[in-house]
C-alpha cells in the first residue's frame, strides 16, 4: 500500500481546527471525504499538528495510505475539485514507508501577524489580529529572544491535550514590522498547546511593561501560566513551515505560487 504525503494550505476561519470532531467540521474531515472520493476507499489521514478553530496553515503537510495507482503528481488536481475554496493541496509525493506527518517532523515554525494600527482593516478582519494600542516593537523583540532555547514552556501553555513533556526547543523567535503590520516568526522543534498564541500575549506583555523581557527565562522556570501573557486571538496565527528529511522535505520547501503571502 502507498503511503503519500500531501502540502497544503488553508484559511482555517471556517473549521474547528484540522483535528477529525464528532460534529464540527474541520479541515481533516473535508480532506478525508475528498480522499475517500478520488481513491474509491475510505481514507485516514495523519496531520503534521493540530491547528486550532480560526488557526491558517501557509503550509501544512498530512500523510495518508491508499492502494489507488493516481500517480501523486495528479492527486493534487483531483482533490481539489472535490475541496471547498479554502482549502487546497498544493502538491504530493510517494513518501517513503515510515512516513508520518507528525512523527517524522524536524521542526516547524509558525507566525502571528497583528494589525497594530488605529483603525481595522475588513479585509484582514479573520487574518490578523487587530491591535489598535501603540506596541513597542523593541521590548517585544526583546522579549522574544528571551524565548529562544531549551526550557520547560508549560507557563506559556493551556490546559488540553496531554504530552509527555512540556520541555521544548525554541531554535529562532523574531519580530518584524512592515507598515502596520507586525509579523512574530517561532521556529521550535515542537509546540505545545495555545504556546505560540501565549508567548505572543507574553510580548504584548512585555510591550506595555506588565513584566520585563529579561524575566522571561524565570517566568518560564517558575512554570506559572498566571505570572505570563494572555493567550491572543487565533486568526492571527499561521503554521508557515515544516521541516522533513527526503521528498516530503523536499516537496515542502519547494517554491511555487502558493508561497506567495
Amino acid at each position: 500500500m502507498r503511503n503519500i504525503a500531501l502540502k497544503l494550505r488553508y484559511d482555517g476561519s471556517a473549521y474547528h481546527g484540522w483535528q477529525i470532531q464528532k460534529e464540527d467540521i474541520t479541515v481533516a474531515s473535508v480532506l478525508e471525504e475528498a480522499l475517500e472520493k478520488v481513491c474509491g476507499h475510505p481514507v485516514r489521514v495523519t496531520g503534521c499538528g493540530r491547528t486550532d478553530a480560526g488557526v491558517h496553515a501557509l503550509r501544512y503537510c498530512a500523510n495518508f495510505r491508499t492502494d489507488s495507482t493516481i500517480p501523486a503528481e495528479r492527486i493534487p488536481y483531483a482533490l481539489n475539485t472535490r475541496l471547498p475554496a479554502d482549502v487546497a493541496v498544493m502538491d504530493a509525493v510517494d513518501a517513503a514507508e515510515d512516513f508520518n506527518a507528525i512523527l517524522s517532523c524536524r521542526k516547524k515554525e509558525y507566525i502571528y501577524r497583528i494589525l497594530n494600527a488605529r483603525i481595522r482593516d475588513p479585509f484582514l478582519e479573520k487574518r490578523v489580529c487587530f491591535y489598535p494600542q501603540p506596541l513597542d516593537l523593541e521590548r517585544m523583540k526583546r522579549a522574544a529572544e528571551a524565548f529562544i532555547g531549551t526550557h520547560d514552556f508549560r507557563a506559556v501553555r493551556s490546559e488540553g491535550t496531554r504530552t509527555r513533556t512540556t520541555i521544548r526547543t525554541v531554535f529562532s523567535c523574531g519580530v518584524e514590522k512592515s507598515g502596520d503590520l507586525i509579523t512574530v516568526s517561532i521556529c521550535a522543534d515542537g509546540f505545545l498547546y495555545n504556546m505560540c498564541r501565549a508567548m505572543v500575549g507574553t510580548m504584548v506583555y512585555a510591550s506595555y511593561g506588565k513584566l520585563e523581557p529579561e524575566d522571561i527565562p524565570l517566568l518560564l522556570e517558575k512554570g506559572d501560566r498566571r505570572l505570563t501573557g494572555p493567550t491572543m486571538p487565533p486568526q492571527g496565527l499561521y503554521l508557515h513551515r515544516i521541516w522533513y528529511d527526503g521528498a516530503v522535505g523536499e516537496m515542502m520547501e519547494k517554491d511555487g505560487k502558493e508561497e506567495r503571502e
